[in-house]
């Protein structure tokens, strides 16, 4: 049976918290959101856009020694937001939280995989994330989720509209699945036609809640040339390897396949981490049939993961709020709120 879990959010996976830090006025529209693991989470990650900023990625290669990262970074600011991450390492630190290097708790070093939006062009030159964001971002994380133009949506853009950040959840067999997304496409969310989301029939049991509308929308032109990127995580509960969690990873980038026309374009940098708790099990792979037996536990999860990240990137676009002369969605198709 497929539910979505209590919050409808990425923090219904236990063990995972969220926090925001954003600034919005006097020159500045960006921000940073941390998805926090301070007991670790195995990781993994897929990047399909052609312009990635990314760190640490190379660390959650299935080959390669640490297992466990302790929160993925989400900031705005293109590259320079990748500073963000610093903040984050320094709050985890101060927590003895990372992995251990030698034999006293404070000797640790917190694995901090991040990814960037670009946002640049809404804040005045100069206004972007520093390691002081991802601090405080650390310091507001709690199981309720903010959505809309928090965090490192402050400052986002989805084809034509706002985008923000949005979350979603699901319950699959036992095990949950959450997603967090940063909803900053060059592409567009919506069919400016009719003012229906692409990913509109993602939703389980009506759970957007919104008529939608048939008729085109009051909104701006996109330029046709921005530099965007969406990014986000996809979360579970389950005990997976690294390799099945990058497995996860690329199942969620079909989510933003169906919500974002066209997706991981040039001018994205599309990237999507994955993290598993590890708190239920699933069959082990042993025996003649043993490896058959995983796979069709774990296939569910994928398909949910690509589920669950289309809701998340609607919940961003719904939670919007128009900023300046970028138009949210509520407000290009007001009847949407009756």
């Amino acid at each position: 049976m497929t539910t979505p879990g209590p919050r409808n959010a990425i923090t219904d996976v236990d063990g995972v918290r969220v926090g925001h830090r954003q600034r919005i006025g006097d020159g500045w529209a960006t921000g940073t959101t941390v998805v926090l693991t301070p007991d670790g989470a195995v990781g993994g990650v897929d990047c399909r856009g052609g312009a990635p900023g990314t760190r640490e990625t190379d660390l959650l290669a299935p080959e390669n020694l640490v297992q466990r990262a302790h929160a993925v970074c989400l900031s705005g600011g293109s590259a320079y937001g990748l500073a963000a991450a610093d903040g984050v390492m320094r709050w985890l630190s101060e927590q003895d939280i990372g992995f251990q290097v030698g034999a006293e708790p404070h000797e640790v070093v917190p694995i901090v995989p991040g990814a960037v939006i670009f946002d640049l062009p809404r804040s005045e030159w100069g206004n972007r994330p520093d390691a002081d964001f991802g601090y405080a971002a650390c310091d507001a994380a709690e199981t309720e989720v903010p959505q809309g133009c928090v965090g490192a949506g402050a400052g986002a853009k989805v084809g034509s509209l706002k985008g923000g950040i949005g979350t979603a959840s699901v319950v699959v067999d036992e095990h949950t699945v959450g997603a967090l997304a940063v909803v900053n496409a060059h592409g567009e969310a919506v069919d400016l036609s009719t003012g229906r989301p692409w990913a509109a029939d993602a939703g389980l049991a009506g759970e957007f809640g919104v008529r939608w509308p048939d008729r085109p929308g009051d909104v701006g032109e996109s330029d046709g040339t921005s530099l965007n990127t969406t990014i986000g995580v996809v979360a579970t509960d389950a005990a997976l390897s690294k390799a099945e969690c990058r497995r996860l990873a690329m199942s969620a980038q079909d989510g933003i396949a169906r919500a974002l026309r066209p997706s991981h374009s040039m001018f994205d940098g599309d990237t999507v981490f994955a993290l598993a708790t590890g708190a239920r099990e699933l069959p082990a792979a042993s025996g003649p049939f043993g490896v058959q037996a995983r796979a069709a536990a774990f296939d569910p999860l994928c398909a949910a993961a690509a589920t669950t990240f289309a809701r998340a990137v609607v919940h961003g676009l719904l939670a919007a709020i128009t900023v300046g002369d970028l138009r949210a969605y509520r407000d290009a198709w007001p009847e949407s709120r009756d």
